[in-house]
């Protein structure tokens, strides 16, 4: 038995590979074939554009698949959400789908766009959207240059991916509301999810990939002390929950291991040493798994 598993083709692509190497799992993707390889006999890779995984997912052509809440939720199908996958440094940051207008445009609030034509990819989710806040509007879909069209004049407003704006901005358009947030997911299929030996298999992969992000942005700090310095020491240390303390065969000496998040990690050395702690080894880690 195999798994069939779907990884997105396109902007997560690159950082799905990362995520699954530090988790473990090897997978190379030629740029000539939809069928990566991976170093597990247990699985099938497939890569699919991240609008679709969500319909092959339900349809049972795939066991389950890495996309985004947003591409879930637009194909209106029916799947089990195993977890969500948020991390900055793999490219896996929450997005948001923003309504976007000129920025010369008379349009200020959604109220504004009674009646007028709005491009977007998320044609469901907009629509559902606008008539929840019953607003009658024009939505069509939008092959790409969607930015360009609002510029041009082509279409009133655009519902856009963004993730800081910079982009909206840079092309003079103004953010009037957000639509929703996006954050990329694990999803499967009912039935695969019912099968005992795949929902393991899903399982087992959700928790090395929520390791090795978790593990992404932390760091492993050793280092020896005085027992007389021991309590300035641990004061200086944010942990995880506590830090490891060991004795050292030198009398009077201890081990001091913990974990920290990286970005305060340049602040804590050099308290560490002022504190008294020696030979302060920083390392990577792989996974965190909680």
């Amino acid at each position: 038995m195999k798994l069939k598993l779907g990884i997105p083709k396109g902007s997560l692509q690159e950082a799905t590979a990362r995520m699954f190497k530090k988790a473990g799992f090897n997978i190379s993707i030629s740029s000539r074939s939809y069928f990566p390889a991976i170093d597990d006999p247990e699985i099938a890779v497939f890569l699919l554009r991240a609008q679709e995984m969500a319909r092959y997912v339900a349809d049972g052509a795939l066991d389950c698949g890495i996309t985004g809440e947003d591409w879930t939720m637009e194909s209106g199908r029916d799947v089990v959400k195993v977890c969500k996958l948020i991390y900055g440094k793999q490219g896996l940051r929450p997005v948001r789908w923003v309504l976007a207008v000129p920025d010369g445009s008379k349009i200020r609030r959604l109220q504004d766009l009674k009646g007028k034509r709005i491009a977007t990819e998320l044609v469901n989710a907009t629509r559902a959207y606008f008539k929840k806040k019953k607003i009658d509007v024009d939505i069509e879909f939008s092959w790409g240059a969607t930015e360009a069209k609002v510029a041009v004049g082509l279409v009133d407003a655009i519902v856009e991916l963004t993730e800081t704006g910079s982009s909206l901005r840079a092309n003079n358009l103004r953010i009037v509301e957000e639509i929703c947030k996006s954050t990329t997911v694990i999803v499967a299929n009912k039935e695969s999810w019912d099968n005992a030996w795949k929902r393991q298999k899903i399982e087992s992969i959700a928790l090395l990939l929520k390791g090795a992000i978790a593990a992404e942005e932390k760091v492993g700090l050793k280092m020896n002390v005085e027992d007389g310095n021991l309590k300035k020491v641990i004061s200086v240390l944010p942990a995880m929950k506590k830090p490891t303390v060991s004795r050292l065969s030198q009398k009077g000496w201890c081990a001091i291991e913990t974990i920290v998040d990286e970005k305060v990690v340049r602040n804590i050395i050099p308290r560490l040493k002022q504190q008294g702690a020696q030979g302060i080894i920083e390392y990577p880690l792989n996974k965190v798994i909680q």
